[in-house]
């Protein structure tokens, strides 16, 4: 798994904005990074029950990583398309990232094997990157609960006061 202190594996993917089914475009972490602290939340499957409660508990406090400037992205190997939908319907207030060659989630060792015993997805982790790339919070889920939120939004905020 990528660790605290490592420099985030960089990648390219189709990024979904949610204003149509086709609203794509490509995403490179390095671009965005100096931008503000950068929050990858990585999900299995849209559509699925605990991927939309871990979502929609991002949705709904999302006020607290807007006050901080920081960026937050869903990422999964779903078709960017897909994406665009679950964001409307659940009326989700951030971007989703398309893994969809499952290449991220190698470089993060952030892989769930078998899914329903059949496929591999994207295991529940999230990480947080600073402005110089460095990841500053790795989460990976053990059971079926989702980050402490407050934990990830003091590690938001320490990396928003060490980029001042």
């Amino acid at each position: 798994m990528v660790n605290v202190g490592d420099t985030a594996p960089d990648f390219t993917v189709p990024k979904a904005g949610g204003e149509a089914y086709n609203d794509l475009e490509p995403f490179t972490l390095s671009d965005v990074v100096s931008d503000g602290p950068t929050v990858l939340s990585f999900y299995p499957a849209a559509f699925t029950s605990g991927c939309t409660d871990q979502m929609c508990a991002l949705r709904d406090t999302m006020h607290l990583f807007d006050d901080l400037d920081a960026q937050v992205y869903g990422l999964s190997v779903d078709l960017p398309f897909a994406q665009n939908i679950w964001i409307q319907q659940e009326n989700l207030n951030f971007p989703m990232l398309s893994d969809w060659d499952h290449e991220v989630i190698h470089e993060y060792d952030a892989v769930l094997d078998d899914m329903y015993g059949m496929v591999e997805v994207a295991e529940r982790a999230t990480f947080v990157v600073d402005t110089d790339g460095v990841v500053t919070y790795a989460w990976v889920r053990e059971g079926d609960e989702n980050p402490d939120f407050d934990e990830l939004t003091e590690t938001v905020r320490e990396a928003v006061e060490e980029a001042v």
